[in-house]
This record gives structure tokens, sequence and C-alpha cells, in this order.
């Protein structure tokens, strides 16, 4: 299958402006460029499915360039709903050298910043060198501009397309860059800078962009909709990220695995077929997981994930580091503890029972566990020595409610 033919397979084609490409993509050995604007100090799993793209190009001898947007994250690619907050220089600055250093760590591209180029440019040079090439009626037409025509859109917005043409002719010009490749709600600023290669200098350039991956509902995955993955393990960690994966839905499950891995089509079809005849066993979940976590954060995270995934179903607490404790439990309520007491009190200082009546039946009934073990002995003390490390006590309330109190010493 050539590269072209696997992209479409991929699902990760939506539109080439020309159809010479194909045969470029194919031949290998195009400089081609992806940007993003630092406007925050990670890439998220929306971001992944682009630059995976990327990575492939990459692998079949095409020679990729990531733009961080220090000049156009200062005036913000326009949102389809409302105009995107501005942030500082400073903020911007420190996102920058973040994503530069993930990328160049994660996928080994060349990184560019295209303030470099712009903070130099004056005004007057702007309208004259860049502007009078842009036709009003062409600029309106475009999807993200006409979206906001009805709320309203700033000039400073408006003039975020001029910035991108502009970064695509400067790097055609000093790094022969050809293509550039981005998601579907690029497709605008990018013909606007084929436009204005080809009318400022007559030269030809390509574009291509690529379905945003999104959740069975439509959603996507970025930080703007509130529930972002992250690249960073700090801000996601592997286990966090591996049971994202694991309840992925079914129905997308495989779309996911062609967009997000590098598992061949034979592999991926296997998956599927077990997808589809013993969904239980969740295989190409797994093997969603593992080969996404694998590949940005390494195989020793990844088996620690599954361990802690592990161990945390089969309720044993007691072989978790508190820090692994506090990783799994992240999303359970976590209270502070500051004394030793009587573990009736303790349940109803913690909410974890409504009153000492309360408590004392779900003790007797033996629905309460501490760090794994079940307590059913009413005078029992919870003290800082039976805490994991002396940090982390657990509490279960039957066979799934969770509590996680961490002593402060």
């Amino acid at each position: 299958m050539k590269l072209y033919d696997e992209l479409v397979w991929r699902g990760l084609i939506e539109n080439i402006t020309d159809e010479k490409l194909i045969e470029r993509l194919n031949q290998g050995g195009m400089t081609f460029y992806i940007g993003t604007d630092p406007t925050g100090d990670s890439l998220h799993i929306g971001h992944y499915s682009t630059f995976s793209m990327a990575f492939r190009l990459k692998q079949a001898g095409h020679h990729p360039i990531l733009l961080v947007g220090g000049a156009t994250g200062l005036i913000g690619d326009p949102k389809p709903s409302a105009e995107r907050p501005m942030i500082t220089k400073e903020t911007l600055n420190y996102n920058y050298k973040k994503l530069r250093k993930q990328v160049e760590d994660i996928f080994g591209f060349e990184v560019v910043n295209n303030y470099d180029w712009s903070k130099d440019i004056n005004f007057i040079d702007y309208l004259r060198d860049y502007g009078k090439f842009f036709n009003l009626n062409y600029m309106l037409n475009k999807e993200t501009v006409k979206s906001r025509l009805d709320i309203g859109i700033t000039y400073t917005e408006f003039s975020y397309m001029i910035m991108q043409a502009l970064d695509f002719l400067h790097l055609y010009e000093t790094k022969n860059c050809e293509l550039q490749i981005g998601g579907s709600d690029q497709w605008g600023n990018i013909t606007s800078g084929i436009e204005l290669i080809r009318k400022k200098i007559g030269k030809e350039a390509y574009g291509l962009t690529m379905p945003l991956i999104t959740k069975a509902d439509g959603t996507k995955f970025g930080k703007s909709e509130g529930n972002a993955i992250w690249l960073d393990k700090e801000k996601t960690s592997s286990y966090e990220m591996y049971q994202f994966f694991l309840n992925a839905e079914d129905s997308k499950v495989i779309e996911y695995l062609k967009k997000l891995t590098f598992l061949n089509k034979e592999e991926i079809e296997a998956l599927e077929k077990s997808n589809n005849e013993e969904p239980h066993l969740r295989k190409a979940h797994k093997a969603l997981a593992r080969e996404v976590i694998t590949f940005l954060h390494g195989k020793e995270e990844y088996e620690n994930a599954v361990r802690i995934s592990e161990l945390l179903f089969s309720g044993n607490i007691q072989s978790l580091t508190s820090k692994e404790l506090m990783i799994g439990f992240k999303d359970v309520p976590h209270f502070d503890i500051d004394q030793e007491q009587n573990l009736v009190d303790f349940l109803v200082d913690h909410k974890i029972a409504s009153s000492k009546r309360e408590a004392r039946e779900f003790i007797n009934a033996g629905s309460i566990t501490i760090n794994g073990k079940k307590v059913t002995d009413m005078d029992h003390l919870v003290t800082i020595d039976e805490a994991i490390d002396k940090q982390c006590t657990v509490i279960r309330r039957g066979k799934k409610k969770y509590y996680l109190g961490i002593w402060k010493k």
C-alpha cells in the first residue's frame, strides 16, 4: 500500500488542495510544516492525531517543521463562537519553551517560532507587502470568518489568516517548505498561504487537512472543551491516559487505532475482529493504550500504568505507594487527616457516614475497608501508623465508593 492510500485507509485525509500532491507524498522528500499556537504549556490528544500524522510523513522520507506561533499566539485564531482571551507575552514565551522541548523530545521535529520573522515587520510594510494580496470578499468567505459575522469579529482576529499565510510564504522562501498540514478547521488559513505564495512569488504550494479527532457525540478532545488528555505526564499521568483509552467508546476505538497508532493494517483488522466478536476482552482498547502511552512516555510508564490499574481493580491497596494512590484516586473525594480518631467518629467527621448510627451500621455490615482490609471493630482507631507510607489512608464504603485521606504531619 502506498503512503497516500494508507493515509486514506486510516481516515487521515480530509482535503488536499491539488491532486498532484498524491504522487509527491508517495515519492517522499517534501519539506512541510504543521503549526500550533502556544496557548498552553503542553500538547493534548487533540494535537496528537495531527502530530502523529506528521511523524508518519517523516518516516516516509519527508522533512517536518513544527511552527510554534509566538506571534500568532498573541493574536488568536478566530473561534467559531467567541473571541479568544489574550495571553501575556511572558506566558506565551514560557509555553513556547515547554512545547518546543516536548515536541523535540517526543517527535524529533525541527521547531521554529514565527515571532522571529514577524516582530520587525512594521504596519505599513505589513499592509503593502502582504495585505494588498488579500481580497476582502475572499477573506469574508472563509468558514472561520463567516461563522463569526453575525456575532462580530475584531480586526485583530480577522488579520490572523494573513499572519499565517505570511508564515507559509516565509518558510517556502527560507526552507523550501512546499506543504502545510493541519486539522480540518485550518483549511481557510492554509489555502490563504498557498494563494499568497502564488500571487507574491509565482510558486506552487500545497495543503492537506485531517479530520479532527472526536468522541462519539462529536465533541473534540481539546482543552477548551474541558476534557483534555495532556501529553505531558505531569499533567495527565500514564495511569489516567491508560484509563481514558481503556474506557474509549467501542464505536470509536478502531478509528483511534488507525489515527493514533503505528500498528499496521493486518494488526488493526485483527483487533477490529476481536472488538466485534469478543468486546468484553477489550483487546483493541488495551492495544490502543499500550501503543500511545509507550510512544509518548515509554514502555516502563505503560507497564506501571497497567500495574496500578490491576492492583486497584483487585483491591490490593497495600502494594501501591502513596504517590501511586494519589494518581489512581485523583478523582475520588479527598480530605485531610490531622488527628488519630475512633473509626465511628472518623466516618462521620469526613462525611463517609451521615451519622454515628449509620457509621455503626456500615461497620457491622462489613462495608468498611481501610487500605484494602475489612474493619468490623467499632473501637478501631484510625492512625497514621496504618497509613500507606504514613501519608495516605484509603477508605472504601461498600463495593465502589472510595475516599482518600491525606495525613497532615
